[in-house]
């Protein structure tokens, strides 16, 4: 399924010279809620009775990547059942729990309007903003800082558009509060969620030169197990090596997907909960992102696992996500971007479905064969390498543990001290800005 996309002033705009819009935060899409794979999301009974929104304000939680005084917001009702109106759109520096630092809001215009609806099934860009509290991306007061960006939601939405699985808490205010987007105060906003509703994108504007990193996958990449709060995904991980070797010249993002598939399921929205196929949604969540650079990518066991597979639909063969991976890097290439993909870690003796089934083993082995062999990616890493006991087949025993709700490892997932090997894996030198030494 692929939004249509709205396109406004913030694309007609002209930058300054030497810069462009690069992403420096995003979400991929998946819904109506609550389908989609959540971790640790709290009951909505009073927050979203039915999963739906009514007459009352969202303070979604952020973390950019890359700082800059001007930014452009990405809000997307793909999966709604009819248009929505969001109006009061504001963002503004998130000082902990549902509270804003006073003195640092700044408004969104949507073609210079406060309001603005989005039609079923598509995506809107907001016009340019500026940050007055933004010193530079390289602003040592906004280190380890997030945004937080509120919005008031007009009448009833029907079926929400999410990302079920941020690993970060925002914040909700009750149904039928109202527009609450400027109150600085935690007051207003009892309810919390694990998730981001509507909010898909954060631009800025970057230098010409910078490298923007795609992370796309699955669970592995939206970061199941990792810590609720701690972005600890691998992608983080490799985010904080890139800023230390280049500073602002970078941007890592996630689109990964929880349960997400290379090449399934044949149709979406559900019941399959794991988003649609990465091919599926190669054209929403990367090619239509200004500014993307470069892809890693890391999936196809959920191809082979079947736990998100509807019931009676075989799973995939090691050749279906081997012409999956190959068509998906012709696509981007072909759009400019660099390609890396990712051997796929373990997962034998894992405890979930036939994901830890020696054909699913051997299904996964000849998929990670071709990556390391076939010469027609941009780049390698060795997630096996960096994750697997060569003695067991398995994860490393240190990686295991849950490190999000404890408890014992589902042999599926890593937890931050696998995400962490993870992130080190990655040969930085693939990543370079240009006219980097």
């Amino acid at each position: 399924m692929s939004a249509t996309r709205i396109e406004n002033a913030a694309d007609r705009k002209d930058r300054p010279a030497g810069a462009k819009w690069a992403p420096s935060w995003t979400a991929a899409m998946q819904g109506p809620a609550p389908a989609g794979v959540p971790a640790a999301l709290p009951d909505q009974s009073f927050a979203l009775p039915g999963f739906s929104a009514r007459n009352q304000t969202f303070r979604m939680v952020i973390r950019l990547d890359l700082w800059g005084r001007t930014v452009r917001l990405r809000f997307s009702n793909a999966y709604g059942d009819r248009p929505i109106r969001l109006s009061a759109v504001r963002v503004a520096l998130h000082a902990g729990s549902g509270a804003l630092v006073p003195g640092t809001m700044a408004r969104a215009g949507f073609a210079t309007a406060d309001s603005f609806s989005i039609p079923t099934g598509s995506e809107i860009l907001s016009d340019p903003i500026e940050l007055p509290f933004v010193g530079g991306p390289s602003d040592p007061a906004l280190i380890g800082r997030k945004l937080a960006v509120s919005f008031h939601v007009e009448g009833e939405t029907g079926p929400l558009t999410w990302h079920a699985k941020a690993m970060t808490t925002s914040y909700i205010s009750p149904p039928d509060s109202g527009v609450l987007s400027e109150d600085d105060s935690d007051a207003a906003f009892p309810y919390t969620t694990t998730a981001w509703h509507f909010l898909d994108g954060l631009d800025v504007v970057a230098p010409n030169n910078a490298t923007v990193v795609a992370a796309l996958g699955d669970s592995i990449t939206d970061g199941t197990f990792s810590t609720l709060n701690g972005d600890d995904r691998w992608s983080d991980r490799l985010s904080r090596r890139l800023h230390a070797a280049y500073g602002e010249h970078v941007s890592v993002v996630n689109v990964g997907i929880g349960g997400n598939q290379v090449v399934g399921p044949a149709t979406y929205p559900p019941p399959f909960n794991g988003g649609p196929s990465a091919l599926d949604r190669l054209e929403r969540d990367v090619l239509s992102r200004a500014g993307i650079t470069h892809v890693i990518w890391v999936e196809g066991v959920n191809d082979f696992g079947q736990a998100f597979t509807p019931p009676g639909t075989p799973s995939a063969t090691a050749g279906a996500v081997i012409d999956g991976l190959r068509a998906g890097a012709k696509r981007m290439q072909a759009a400019g971007i660099k390609v890396i993909v990712g051997t796929l870690p373990p997962s034998l003796n894992a405890t979930r479905d036939v994901y830890g089934a020696p054909e699913t083993d051997a299904r996964r082995r000849d998929v990670n064969a071709f990556i390391r062999t076939s010469g027609i990616f941009d780049g390698v890493v060795d997630f096996e390498a960096a994750t697997m006991d060569a003695a067991t087949g398995e994860f490393k025993a240190e990686f295991q543990p849950d490190s999000t709700l404890g408890g014992p490892p589902d042999r599926l997932h890593p937890n931050r001290a696998g995400y962490l090997a993870m992130g080190d894996a990655v040969d930085l030198s693939m990543l370079a800005p240009r006219g980097s030494d």
